[in-house]
């Protein structure tokens, strides 16, 4: 692969499903916000609070997931199927623990969930029906994310992307018949939304399962002993794993300590800030696309044994983040002045939102180089503790500070907040390059036994 031909070969077919899933998830966010906009902007304002709760399901999900796939692409590009199996069904039993908790909290404490950011009644009151609804989706969700990556390893990506793609599509006609009462459905508003959401993640899982079953795939679970974890499994799992896990949940907390410094801004900032990052994840997904693929090239890299082409890959990689970053950041600058006029929100909070989207935009480059560096090349090195550190440190140490000042004691606009919470991706990119400087984020994973 470090032919240029092969190489880009190898990066599109990976790269392109990821891609268009993270579009379609994207998108399916965008849709909802658009679709409840409709409702207003306390409704905009609820159901953005509400899914604080699935940000931190997806995060959990993707850590346990993402840690799981350094080992799948390790062990596939080793040839070592009854280890994948293994590490699925650990993948599996874990994110079952963690949608069942998160469920549970959304089910019984909804508006203890919803007080955290917000006094307003009527916009917990909202916030409570659309999370009671929802909670059982964190379940199927959460499962969705261990198969997703085990296809992924393989170089399957396009399977995850045909089971998100009739997501979307159920959850957009969804939420069209159920939000606005279309036919013979009656009109049920935010309520609406959480019932199409809710039936299309289910459809999504058992898309996925089903395909899983039918087809032999490496990583599909044919022995209960893949559910047998000695104590060595378990330590060289969780010593690299772990961080990852770690990574996710203290930056999604940290997004979390943002938006409650943004929340501090008033009803109309919440409303502003639920458009506002649904619109820039439509233009994050092609350095989503990039950095997922990026883990699972260098770890089937250093799976075969190359450890000097895992380096220069590495290398071509971060390039091709660079030039993708610039080109997001042109588009959503050009484009931050229309597409939040397809909204029903007011003249101040339009004006909020484009002014955010164009700082946003200012970032995109940036962001784009850390989510390869560390999502990409540091996570499929297993170099995942220096991955949280850099991590953990930028978004802790820099920018939820800035953030809480900027809004609390300066109480700066939103746009200005959000110029400050991005100086956690300036510190990640200086510890970043540092890093890649050296080879200490190339790391051996132990080989396990195969099946007898």
């Amino acid at each position: 692969m470090l032919k240029k031909s092969p190489f880009y070969s190898a990066l599109l077919s990976l790269a392109i499903p990821i891609m268009l899933q993270n579009l379609l998830g994207s998108s399916l966010s965008f849709i909802d916000t658009l679709m409840i906009g409709q409702l207003g902007s306390n409704s905009i304002a609820a159901v953005g609070i509400a899914n604080q709760v699935f940000f931190l399901v997806n995060l959990f999900a993707f850590g346990i997931a993402s840690g799981a796939s350094v080992f799948l692409a390790r062990y596939f590009g080793a040839k070592n199927y009854f280890q994948m199996q293994k590490i699925t069904a650990f993948g599996i039993f874990i994110t079952f623990i963690g949608g069942s908790l998160w469920a549970i909290a959304s089910l019984f404490f909804p508006e203890q969930i919803m007080l955290i950011f917000t006094t307003d009644e009527n916009v917990i009151q909202i916030g409570v029906t659309y999370q009671q609804i929802v909670a059982l989706s964190y379940i199927f969700f959460a499962i969705t994310q261990t198969l997703s990556i085990g296809f992924r390893s393989i170089g399957k990506a396009s399977i995850p992307l045909a089971a998100t793609a009739a997501s979307l599509t159920i959850n957009a006609i969804g939420n069209y018949v159920l939000i606005f009462g279309i036919g013979p459905f009656p009109v049920l508003g935010v309520a609406g939304a959480a019932i199409a959401t809710l039936f299309s993640r289910f459809i999504e899982l058992l898309i996925i399962v089903t395909y899983t079953i039918k087809k032999d795939v490496p990583f599909k679970i044919k022995t209960l002993k893949a559910f047998k974890w000695d104590s060595t499994f378990l330590y060289n799992y969780f010593i690299t794993c772990f961080p990852v896990f770690c990574n996710e949940m203290l930056w999604a907390l940290g997004m979390t300590f943002y938006k409650i410094a943004f929340s501090k801004l008033g009803v109309q900032a919440i409303a502003s800030i639920s458009v506002t990052e649904s619109i820039a994840n439509l233009f994050f997904v092609l350095s989503l696309g990039v950095g997922n693929a990026a883990t699972m090239m260098i770890g089937q890299s250093l799976g075969e044994g190359k450890i000097e082409g895992s380096v220069i890959m590495g290398k071509r990689l971060m390039r091709v983040s660079l030039g993708i970053g610039l080109l997001m950041m042109v588009a959503m600058m050009a484009s931050s002045p229309f597409i939040p006029k397809l909204f029903n929100i007011e003249s101040e909070i339009y004006s909020m939102i484009t002014y955010s989207l164009i700082v946003i935009a200012l970032f995109q480059p940036i962001k784009s180089l850390n989510m390869t560096s560390i999502v990409g090349l540091f996570r499929g090195a297993a170099d995942t503790r220096f991955a949280l550190f850099s991590e953990a440190f930028s978004v802790w140490c820099v920018g939820v500070p800035l953030s809480f000042i900027a809004a609390l004691y300066f109480k700066f606009p939103l746009w200005a907040v959000y110029l400050f919470q991005n100086m956690d991706e300036v510190c990640k990119l200086f510890l970043s390059f540092a890093r890649l400087k050296t080879t200490k984020w190339i790391k051996l994973i132990p080989t396990e036994e195969v099946e007898k």
